[in-house]
């Protein structure tokens, strides 16, 4: 994936999503687009990215149990999904991320 995390977290919205999401061959649906959202809510609340431990719990905290798996994120985003979840949501790649 090439670099293009978001200098200024603000300048982040559905249209800059779906636009980075189409440099990556992603499509950018509903689903995605509220982990993309519960990405968001963990860096507003922690100042971080979360990897995908902490996001897997933001996201059953946010969307339930159903949603909030590995497996249904790996589903959504199968190649790294923290890394792409960030890079898609305009956060920072999260720290632990290669």
């Amino acid at each position: 994936m090439a670099k293009a995390y978001l200098d200024r977290l603000p300048a982040w919205d559905r249209q800059r999503a779906a636009q980075l999401a189409e440099q990556h061959a992603i499509e950018l649906t509903d689903a995605r687009f509220e982990l993309l959202q519960a990405a968001r809510a963990f860096y507003d609340r922690y100042g971080f990215s979360p990897s995908n431990r902490p996001l897997i719990s933001t996201i059953a905290e946010r969307l339930g149990l159903e949603k909030g798996r590995s497996i249904y994120l790996q589903s959504q985003f199968p190649d790294s999904p923290a890394k792409t979840v960030a890079l898609l949501a305009g956060l920072p790649k999260p720290k632990n991320c290669l």
